[in-house]
């Protein structure tokens, strides 16, 4: 009889042990007694430095001779196959079960009273940010967030205990429908992933189905600011299963309405009604008071089945706290450094709505600085769908640049939008703002490295410098802070 491969001491390969959320699973059964090793290419991710420190060992190939029958389970990134790769089809030979990393995680969240966070934009910040707040309120829990977290230690994980798990959980490719729910918090349904999702009402039904996955006593923590959201929580709400339905945001009913929101000194202040306090934080954007507004929710919904029945005062404090010093996640309104005057920034943003939402967070928080943005578009395919969308979404920024689309391997796109095709229609919406305090300068550099001799000779003090979106553009903003970093003499004040 094959034993429980979750067990203490069983034996766990993992295949792909560098990805962020393979290594982050690996870390959190390493810490159950679970004996983990793996593989991945010889290229240095921050992840290496992780597994090292854990002593987890790992190989440099994908050598057929390291999968032998002393392994119990072999979990796998979903960018591997017994096809292509001799590790997975060794396992195959040796009637070892393997299973991709969604499906592991999801027998790994049925251990415990679980929480998925899931949306088209915000869940990766709202999952970071609520495992702060659980570490700030004293809970048992893990996190599992899709990206490195400043505040975990550049890590992806959170350990406290083992009685709640919070997980990024996704739903491309409904990945989502792995996991095992108590909770769910929802962010925003949005048309997005056109590869897989061709319409709205595809992507949609995707999250409907993931929110049925709540037993009849679940939750459905969700967005009440966001039109998609609060479909889906429609429609879980007729299906008369007794699922507790709770609204957050601006214009959420009850105890979770954002009841004021401002910046005041580069920070964004506010109100959460069921609090008689207020709230602070260090990263721009209305949307991170609702990131945070989520996980207060979950807190508060968590902290029930503790001794106490709310959140007390000591928690509370420790809470403004924990939000005040977040700095957020890798690649999420992420400061690289600030020379001369200049900050230079980086974001994942890759949809139109978080673009939207960030840079006029950004343009907020820094009313009076000028913002240069650089974006590359990720997959023709999301371009195509959305361009109206696009071209309308960065008119916060002063100076906007844009190359050339960052191509998905995954999608077979015939039509003709380009990288060009997004410039020259956002160019010709922008060139129609009026009452704008700068000149709104649109311009087009195939290659990154084309842009950057001319943004040296633009940028200046006072400036903002953000790299945005999912492509390979970010490089760009790293060199050009190493060059005002690295250049002894002033810099243009304009």
């Amino acid at each position: 009889m094959q034993k429980d491969p979750f067990q203490p001491n069983s034996s766990v390969y993992f295949i792909g042990i560098k990805g962020t959320g393979v290594c982050a699973l690996a870390e959190l059964m390493f810490n159950a007694g679970i004996k983990c090793s793996g593989s991945d290419i010889p290229e240095e991710f921050y992840t290496d430095a992780i597994l090292k420190e854990l002593k987890i060992p790992y190989d440099e190939d994908f050598n057929a001779e390291h999968i032998t029958d002393k392994i119990d389970m072999v979990i796998h990134s979903a960018a591997y196959s017994a096809d292509s790769n001799p590790q997975l089809a060794r396992a195959q030979e040796l009637n070892i079960p393997a299973i991709k990393y969604t499906d592991a995680l999801g027998i790994w969240s049925a251990r415990f009273d679980s929480t998925g966070v899931c949306g088209v934009h915000g869940k990766t910040t709202t999952t970071a940010i609520c495992g702060v707040l659980m570490r700030a309120a004293g809970l048992p829990a893990q996190i599992l967030v899709g990206s490195a977290v400043v505040d975990f230690r550049g890590r992806s994980t959170l350990n406290m205990g083992d009685k709640y798990f919070i997980a990024e959980t996704c739903e491309y490719r409904k990945h989502f429908m792995s996991f095992c729910p108590k909770r769910i918090v929802l962010t925003s349904v949005e048309s997005d992933h056109q590869d897989y999702f061709p319409t709205y009402q595809s992507i949609k039904d995707a999250f409907v189905e993931y929110c049925r996955l709540l037993p009849d006593n679940g939750q459905l923590i969700y967005c009440a600011d966001d039109p998609g959201a609060s479909e889906v929580a429609a429609i879980i709400k007729n299906d008369n299963r007794g699922i507790e339905l709770i609204p957050y945001g601006f214009t959420a009913e009850g105890d979770y309405k954002v009841t004021s929101y401002n910046v005041q000194n580069e920070r964004s202040v506010f109100s959460v009604a069921a609090f008689a306090a207020e709230f602070k934080m260090r990263i721009p954007g209305r949307h991170q008071a609702l990131n945070a507004a989520a996980g207060l929710v979950l807190a508060a919904s968590l902290i029930k089945n503790e001794t106490a029945n709310v959140l007390n005062e000591k928690q509370i404090k420790s809470i403004q706290q924990a939000l005040e010093n977040f700095k957020s996640t890798k690649r999420r309104s992420e400061i690289i450094g600030e020379v001369k005057g200049i900050i230079f920034m980086d974001d994942y943003g890759h949809h139109p709505t978080a673009i939207k939402t960030t840079l006029e967070g950004i343009k907020s928080f820094y009313p009076n600085r000028r913002l240069i943005v650089s974006f590359m578009s990720h997959t023709y395919t999301r371009t195509s769908a959305l361009l109206d969308e696009f071209s309308s979404c960065f008119n916060a920024a002063d100076i906007m640049i844009f190359h050339k689309i960052y191509a998905s391997a995954r999608e077979d796109y015939k039509g003709g939008v380009n990288g060009r095709t997004l410039f020259e229609k956002t160019d010709a919406v922008r060139k129609l703002i009026k009452n704008a305090s700068i000149k709104k300068e649109t311009l087009y550099f195939d290659e990154i490295d084309e842009a950057f001799k001319p943004l040296c000779e633009t940028i200046k003090e006072g400036d903002i410098f953000i790299t945005l979106g999912a492509g390979n553009n970010w490089p760009l903003g790293v060199k050009l802070f190493n060059h005002f970093n690295s250049n002894k003499t002033g810099v243009s004040n304009g």
